[in-house]
């Protein structure tokens, strides 16, 4: 079953309370998303270790091919 926006959002928000996040349907299927997540938590780690405790946030949502979400392009950040 496709994932909704708001609760991917949901998800990452729970691991990310003061995160800007921007969550995008990318194919309008409910499967093909892209994410921005910015947060200050980030700061001193790199990109792998940021993407990573997105992923550890979603809960398993993408593990193998009966996960909930097939696939999301992921950028992080820190704030400016």
């Amino acid at each position: 079953m496709p994932m909704q926006a708001k609760d991917i959002e949901a998800l990452i928000r729970a691991s990310f309370p003061n995160a800007r996040i921007t969550i995008t349907d990318l194919a309008g299927d409910g499967n093909h998303y892209a994410a921005e997540v910015i947060d200050e938590s980030f700061r001193g780690q790199n990109r792998v270790q940021q993407q990573r405790a997105v992923y550890a946030a979603l809960q398993g949502r993408m593990d193998g091919p009966a996960g909930e979400l097939h696939a999301l392009a992921l950028t992080t950040k820190v704030p400016d």
